[in-house]
């Protein structure tokens, strides 16, 4: 789960890429590798459905980091490279297994890491929670995956859109279809409750 605003995450991004490159920082790798590997990890797991494969995959790709830490400072914005870099490899994995007929984000298993669970927070908090996970479950895949990117791993459209080859259009539109429709989980839920 990564704390703070996308443009927070993005700037430190840069800085420990600027680290590694420039001074083979270990402890900025490091810093790197733990800010990323969860979202990568669940990325991953969205395409291959296999909680060890994913690891492996998140994990291969974050060694490259290290690996060609002296080309780091070619790349334009780390964050996309790896999670394209990890779709790559999730989609070449299956097809070495035999399990791949072609990339579709129809078919993608997303899982969302709670940023809730505050054990402090309201009753009826912990119930908007709930009604805004149910209403992002009903969703497509397609559509569930480009709210995750969006809002767990705070990702830009355009970056989604560069991720998923797809256009920033699409993006806008399916991100549009989730908030309406968990707006109207949150209001369906509000006039039962006035109801009663």
């Amino acid at each position: 789960m990564n704390v703070g605003s996308g443009l927070e995450n993005d700037g430190t991004i840069r800085e420990l890429q600027y680290q590694i490159s420039m001074y083979e920082d270990q402890s900025a790798y490091k810093s790197l590798f733990f800010l990323l590997f969860p979202s990568l990890q669940n990325f991953a797991f969205s395409i291959v459905k296999s909680r060890v494969l994913a690891e492996e995959i998140a994990s291969d790709m974050l060694l490259e980091v290290w690996v060609r830490r002296h080309k780091l400072t070619e790349i334009d914005n780390l964050k996309v490279y790896l999670f394209v870099s990890v779709k790559n490899a999730a989609v070449a994995r299956l097809k070495q297994e035999n399990r791949f007929s072609r990339f579709s984000i129809e078919d993608l298993q997303v899982e969302f890491v709670s940023e809730y669970g505050n054990p402090g927070q309201s009753t009826e908090l912990h119930q908007l929670e709930n009604i805004i996970a149910k209403a992002v479950k009903d969703l497509p895949p397609s559509c569930q995956l480009i709210y995750k990117l969006a809002k767990e791993d705070r990702l830009k459209y355009k970056e989604i859109a560069q991720i998923l080859d797809l256009s920033v259009k699409t993006i806008d539109n399916q991100l549009a279809i989730a908030l309406k429709k968990i707006a109207h989980a949150i209001t369906s839920h509000s006039s039962k409750k006035s109801e009663q």
